[in-house]
């Protein structure tokens, strides 16, 4: 087989260390800093490569890293795995995805005893399940937005044939799977790039110190590189979508971008298979342009995180006022209409978080509700709090299904966290399991910092070392038949079905949804074609001029029809979902 590697840095010979044999490797006369080599191997061989008399190192391509980050690599031949299922023709239109973590889905952690619990996920009625990064990264556990290896699985998961046998379990039972990937950064362990040649660049800095070079010299390889990776996803594993995480950060000065590129590759790769394949963007940007046709000079991704939505709901939920959530608490309700009707609340508005004005409007008229995802949690906006507090924590049952309504009928695509379909009482927290005892001492301390800064004592922020913080995120199944988890369960699979149901929950037409409020009232109704959906997030019955006598489809607590004027009284934290038909 064909042994090959990108490394400019070496000045005079690279070697293959290949099951203990070395075989030198020849410069590739026709791709500038390409080395080439053809030897024997078998799936499962081990092999490296050392530059200049260097000490062995992983291929930056790696499929497989079967002793960690820092071992050897190992081949893989995956036309060995005999696939049993088509991919399902899903798109996003429609589409209801749940965030998955394979580490703390289930106790074991793996991805086979994560298909083991898919049935959990059909009888919701999911149709995407969303997996957290894959990419190997030290030690056993760990959230994997800091991994290594771009183009391999993470061997205490199973390793690359676990993810076969995943997403063709997944598409045997109609389920379509999204991966989440990392461009804009390596994790600081088992990152051997740089040894290789320019994957990072100076000439731009991200919180994470050098970025990843994608407009310097040596930037067309580099790109390459990730280009080849996602598409590989895609292509040899089946997978139906990528969420490209945090994009604001990639630093891009280039003409044609980065994820130009990898969106016309993706829609080249679904033309050429038959198939949708879609990318979903993570960005703290609001700019519509994200999602907008390459053809009217956007960047031609399919979807994006609304995080808008989520803010102004989570503070209208909770009250919290802290941090980002400054310019949603001032007037929630108001905040959730505005993103309920235009996406993004901040659409050229002042930003107090941010010191200026932020944001772009969304074309209302031309631009599809289903390619905005909207969720009341994520693995973000629990993970990141200081004690990975989910909103079961400090919301009732009722306004967890207010949120839940707003999330399952409202006009984006849903995305659900895990667990958060039964009010999971276990909190998800940010664990670690470095094995470089400074960087783990380093992480523990700047945890610990960043939120003293905000009033929490030491003692009270979880070490992330520590495994008992990773066994306590791990999702208690059994909670599922005890009161008040059944119920929850079977508001959300109510909904989804509903939405299964109802064409009009699934209209991409985002100017015709209509929103009225009463801040002081704390009480919200929405109109979606013939559908009606009322929440009150108030303790105290609401009245809300329906101005329609309707008939009731979903309700959490029993509700009296809407009187001769069209009035319904709301029980308090409660919310109905109405038909005019």
């Amino acid at each position: 087989m064909l042994f090959e590697v990108w490394a400019p840095q070496a000045e005079e010979r690279v070697e293959l260390q290949l099951q203990g044999a070395v075989h030198p490797l020849e410069r590739d006369p026709e791709r500038d800093g390409w080395w080439t080599a053809e030897a024997e191997a078998a799936d499962g061989a081990r092999y490296g490569y050392a530059l200049d008399g260097g000490p062995v190192l992983p291929d930056p391509r790696s499929r497989r890293q079967p002793d960690g980050p820092d071992g050897l690599s190992a081949v893989v031949d995956h036309a060995a795995y005999t696939w049993r299922h088509e991919p399902p023709p899903r798109g996003l239109r429609g589409a209801v995805l749940y965030e998955l973590h394979v580490g703390t889905y289930t106790p074991e952690g793996t991805l086979d005893a994560a298909a083991a619990r898919l049935d959990h996920l059909v009888e919701l009625g999911i149709t995407h399940v969303e997996l957290m990064p894959l990419c190997p990264f030290p030690g056993r556990h760990g959230w994997g937005y800091e991994g290594v290896s771009l183009w391999a699985v993470h061997e205490p998961y199973g390793g690359p044939e676990a993810l076969l046998r995943f997403v063709d379990t997944a598409h045997g039972l109609g389920l379509g799977v999204v991966l989440d990937v990392v461009h804009n950064h390596l994790g600081p362990s088992g990152n051997y790039l740089p040894a290789f040649g320019p994957y990072f660049t100076d000439t731009h800095h991200t919180p994470w110190g050098a970025a990843v070079n994608l407009d310097a010299p040596g930037s067309d390889e580099v790109r390459a590189f990730l280009l080849g990776s996602a598409l590989a996803w895609l292509r040899d594993y089946r997978i139906d979508g990528l969420r490209l995480d945090a994009v604001h950060a990639l630093a891009d000065t280039r003409a044609l971008t980065f994820l130009e590129e990898l969106s016309a590759a993706v829609d080249e790769l679904a033309a050429e298979q038959g198939r949708e394949l879609f990318l979903i963007a993570e960005s703290d940007l609001a700019d519509p342009r994200t999602t907008m046709p390459r053809s009217s000079w956007g960047l031609g991704l399919h979807a994006q995180w609304n995080d808008d939505f989520h803010h102004a709901l989570h503070a209208a939920l909770t009250g919290e006022s802290q941090g980002y959530y400054a310019d949603f608490a001032r007037a929630p309700l108001a905040a959730l209409a505005k993103t309920l009707g235009h996406v993004f609340f901040h659409d050229g508005t002042y930003s107090t978080f941010r010191g200026r004005t932020h944001g772009r409007p969304v074309d209302r008229v031309n631009t599809p509700a289903h390619r905005f995802l909207g969720y009341a949690q994520t693995h973000d906006q629990v993970g990141n709090r200081a004690t990975g507090d989910r909103l079961s924590a400090s919301c009732s049952p009722g306004l967890l299904a207010c949120a839940a309504a707003l999330v399952l009928t409202g006009p984006f695509t849903p995305m659900l966290f895990m667990g958060e379909e039964w009010a999971a009482s276990t909190p998800w927290q940010f664990f670690t399991d470095h094995t470089d005892p400074q960087l783990a001492e380093a992480v523990r301390n700047g945890r610990r910092r960043e939120f003293a800064a905000h009033g929490w004592a030491e003692e009270d922020v979880p070490d992330p070392q520590d495994p008992a913080t990773r066994d306590r995120s791990c999702l208690d199944w059994a909670e599922r038949e005890r009161q008040p988890h059944a119920r929850v369960l079977a508001w959300y699979r109510e909904l989804i079905a509903l939405r299964a149901s109802q064409p009009d929950l699934t209209d991409p037409d985002l100017a015709a949804v209509r929103v009225a409020y009463d801040e002081e009232a704390r009480w919200l109704v929405y109109r979606r074609g013939d559908l009606r959906v009322a929440v009150n997030f108030a303790k105290e019955p609401a009245l809300i001029p329906l101005g329609t006598r309707g008939r009731v489809l979903a309700a959490w607590e029993p509700v009296e029809m809407p009187n001769g004027d069209g009035v319904m009284t709301l029980p308090p934290e409660s919310c109905v979902v109405l038909t005019d038909a």
